[in-house]
């Protein structure tokens, strides 16, 4: 093996931090299920929310960095970006610490920050409309993974406790795919049409893409709004045949210290 294979190699390795929120994320599940912290499931179910939306976090980012890697930028192995390691990524600050902080402060899937890819290094819109549907369809998979189970049934001997872990992250997966999937300068979904978009009005939206995020959590705050925004959320949990209730559940339990 070269030393050029090697560093790439290396490069390509699993973070060990990553592993860390994995094993966090199931040792924490398995107490939940198990109830061996029948006094304190409620910090269990904590651990596990919070593990389990770092990893969604983590793969929503490798997935871009994935995709981007197959349409044209190599720079992104030398970033580090596939190695999924939270702190890798250009902006950690915006892709894993706020979104874990709205978690905790809101009970809202925010969508990080993407990781950063050289665009110009890529040809075709389709390439560019595909890396950047590819972390919220990270999310989308995870909403079946964690929701779909429940609905079917497949959960109804579990703990209560357990399904409502579930049912309240994947409530989290949810929110976050439906906020990355709008068309708002800064998220995913106008990073989807941008390519489409005449090359004017491109330059004249950048500036904004910046406070999107912002922009949309400040409408959230509108009493009209979010109404409508978490009618959208319930019905499509309703949809897959998990009952919003649960996921209140799980949500007054990861509220421990409540």
């Amino acid at each position: 093996m070269t030393a050029t294979t090697t560093a790439r190699s290396e490069k390509r390795g699993i973070s060990p931090l990553f592993l860390a929120f994995v094993a966090i994320m199931l040792v924490s599940g398995w107490a939940v299920w198990s109830r061996t912290l029948a006094a304190n499931t409620g910090f269990a179910v904590f651990l596990f929310v919070v593990s389990g939306w770092v990893v969604s976090l983590c793969l929503h980012e490798y997935a871009h960095a994935r995709t981007a890697l197959h349409s044209g930028d190599l720079t992104v192995e030398a970033k580090g970006y596939l190695q999924l390691n939270p702190l890798a990524y250009s902006h950690a600050l915006l892709s894993i610490v706020l979104p874990v902080l709205f978690v905790i402060m809101g009970g809202i899937g925010l969508p990080g920050g993407a990781v950063f890819i050289e665009r110009h290094r890529i040809r075709g819109r389709w390439r560019h409309s595909l890396i950047s549907a590819a972390g919220p369809l990270v999310n989308l998979v995870c909403v079946v993974g964690l929701l779909l189970p429940l609905g079917l049934g497949w959960l109804d001997t579990a703990p209560v406790e357990f399904q409502a872990a579930l049912a309240f992250l994947g409530f989290l997966e949810v929110t976050a795919t439906l906020l990355n999937l709008l068309p708002v300068p800064g998220l995913d979904g106008y990073g989807i049409v941008e390519p489409w978009l005449p090359p004017g009005l491109r330059r004249q939206v950048a500036p904004f893409a910046p406070f999107g995020l912002l922009a949309v959590f400040g409408l959230l705050w509108v009493p009209e709004v979010n109404r409508v925004f978490f009618d959208v959320i319930y019905g499509l949990i309703r949809a897959l045949g998990t009952p919003p209730e649960l996921a209140a559940i799980g949500d007054s339990l990861f509220r421990f210290w409540q």
